[in-house]
This record gives structure tokens, sequence and C-alpha cells, in this order.
């Protein structure tokens, strides 16, 4: 017998402990987690992070992907669009990633893979919703979610259909992914015969803006659209109710977390407070078994959790459907095949895009939580 073939009968005896021992025993299938694991932003690298971990326990339990382990490494860019191409690098040059699952930003994820695209490795991102991602032609880049060109429709939609708002008043974070959610939801808006009160941009990381809200005020918004994060949704919305404004809040899936209510200083800023998303995966029966897993270890599965184990899960079956631990192989086979994920069935186009996106709308609740609606 090979030093090789005992080495991996020896880590298969090995997975049914944590996947830190797994990784200490140097799996062969090295798969980089990329996203904010610090900074404001950390609540979606945890989300990330603990879904991707399942899913390689789970995956490396059953046997692993072309006879072999899978060894996380988690790369941090902070939301930071250098220090994505840092890490991207990183997990080229030194860490010898056979695949990514990330980033989040898509401010990051654009440059970031780039790097990826001219070292031949395949990655996919669970929340990176900017057109952008999958429009420049990258063989190897893919998404487990949709686009803003989509869920700016539904957003849009919902406020001339649902709340008849007229007097619509649009605000983004100037980022990438902010400023392209708000300007998907102009459009739409423009298209069905809406124009804005106002539009204008804030700066992340800023946590004052009372001007802003009185500029909202003058203006008579009936509703207000952000396009960011929930690190600055949750001051705007407070900020908003404490200066008596209460025209309803509407975003997109860059709030989806409990962190919102944190932001906001308490769910009586955020109750009603309406956003976009996919479909909740925790009401998708494929998922059931793996979301009491989460549950049994007191983490609730919210938010990007579940997207991110099924990029793992989306990886793994490119590289066993290709035969080999092979980039391009791998992205050519999940381009032309279904995979059967926590989160139901996935089919990818040629751009790497969703066949089938899924926006609905959420609500925030008395109780700090989001409910489909």
């Amino acid at each position: 017998m090979s030093q090789k073939v005992f080495r991996k009968g020896f880590l298969a005896l090995a997975v049914t402990g944590a996947l830190g021992l797994s990784s200490l025993a140097q799996a062969d299938l090295v798969i980089g987690v990329a996203g904010p694991h610090t900074g404001a932003n950390a609540t979606f690298g945890e989300q990330y992070w603990r879904g991707a971990t399942q899913a390689a326990e789970d995956i490396n339990a059953a046997g692993g992907v072309n006879g072999e382990l899978i060894k996380l490494i988690k790369a941090d860019d902070a939301c930071e669009p250098k220090q994505a191409v840092a890490v991207a690098n990183r997990l080229v040059d030194q860490d010898d990633a056979q695949g990514v699952v990330g980033h989040f930003c898509s401010s990051s994820t654009i440059p970031a893979s780039e790097v990826y695209d001219e070292a031949g490795i395949i990655a996919i991102t669970p929340g990176s919703t900017n057109p952008a991602v999958t429009e420049r032609g990258l063989s190897g880049m893919f998404r487990m979610c949709g686009r803003d060109d989509q869920q700016g429709i539904v957003a849009g939609d919902y406020i001339v259909d649902t709340l008849k708002a007229s007097k619509v008043a649009i605000i983004h974070d100037k980022d990438t992914y902010g400023q392209g959610l708000a300007d998907a939801t102009k459009a739409q808006l423009n298209k069905r015969g809406v124009t804005e009160v106002l539009y204008e941009g804030l700066t992340r990381g800023e946590k004052d803006f009372n001007a802003l809200v009185t500029k909202l005020r003058a203006a008579g918004a009936e509703v207000v659209y952000f396009g960011g994060l929930h690190a600055e949704a949750g001051p705007l919305v407070r900020q908003m109710r404490e200066q008596g404004l209460t025209a309803t809040f509407l975003s997109g899936d860059g709030i989806v977390t409990d962190e919102l209510v944190t932001t906001a200083g308490g769910p009586q800023y955020t109750k009603g407070v309406l956003m976009t998303f996919g479909a909740d995966p925790r009401l998708i029966a494929d998922g059931k078994a793996v979301i009491e897993k989460f549950r049994a270890n007191g983490f609730e599965p919210e938010g990007y959790t579940l997207y991110s184990y099924a990029s793992v899960q989306a990886l793994a079956a490119a590289f066993n459907g290709a035969g080999e631990n092979d980039s391009a192989k791998a992205s050519a086979w999940l381009k032309a095949n279904p995979v059967q994920t926590v989160m139901g069935k996935k089919e990818w186009d040629g751009k790497g895009d969703l066949k089938v996106s899924d926006y609905v709308v959420y609500e925030w609740d008395e109780q700090g939580k989001y409910h489909q609606q």
C-alpha cells in the first residue's frame, strides 16, 4: 500500500471529528472561504464560515471529493476591494486553493475573481448580486444567489403594486453593491411611472444621518428605499423613527442578519422594515436535517448560511462530476448539470448565474425577527 493511499485511509477515519481536526491532517482539496470575517460586516463572514464548515464536515464524512477530503481556508477581506485582491492572491499562491466560496461584497468579488480567473480556479459566491460579477466572461465564476437587476424589479414592483407609493426616496451607500441595487430599483420604479423624490448617497461607516432624515421629511417620502448593508441601515431607520418619520423602510439582501436590530438599537425601530431576499431556504424540506444540526449546536442558520453550505455542495458535485479536482472541467460540468443542494435543485447558465431567481419580500416583526411574506 502506498503512503498516499494509507494517508487517505487514515484521514477517512478522522472525519467524524471536527473539521479543524481533519484540516490538521492536511486534507487534499483546499477551498477558500472568502468574505468579511472581521469588520462591520463580519456577521456575513460568520454565516459563510458556519455554512461552509458544516458542509465540509458532512461531505468529508460521506467520503470526500474524488476520494480526497476538503480543507477550508478562512480568507478575510473585510469587504475591502484591495484586501480582497490580497487574500485572493494568497489563496492562489500560498494556500494552493482549488476552489473558492466567496466573496460577499460585490466590490470585493469583482476584482478578486480576476485573480481566480487568471489562475484557473473555480469560484462561487453565495451573496454577491451585482450583475458585473458574471457579466465579464469569466469561465469559472458562479453564484448561488440572484442578481440585482432581478432583485430591483421585485422591489420596484412591490413599492408600486403593494405599497401603492408615489413618493419614493432612494438612498445608497456609494458601493458597487449598494448603489447598483438602488439603481436597479430606481430603473424599475421609473419604468412603472414613479420618479423618485430624492436620490442621494451616504458613506459607509457614517452614523449620523439626521441631516439626511431632514431631507427625507422635506421631500415627503412615503417609502425610503436603501441600497446598502445593515451597519448603515440600522442607524438610518432609527434616526428616521426618532424624528417621527414613519415612511416605510425597504432594503435588499444586505440587511439579512439579526445584527440589523442591534445596529438600529432595538426591535422597536426595525418593526415593519421590509427587505428583498431569496425565498427562505430554512423552509425548504431539502435542508431540514442540516438546519436541525445547526440549531442543535445553538446557531440559527440565517441569511447566507445555507447559501454557503450549498456553494460547497456545488463545488463538491462539480469536482466529483468532472471525475477529478480540475477547475476547468468542474466549471464545464456545473454549467451542464443540476446539483441537488440543501436549498433544493440548482442549475446554472453559461454565465454562471442561476437559471431561476426566487426573490421575495420579508418583514421584520416586533421581536426583531424577519419573516417571508
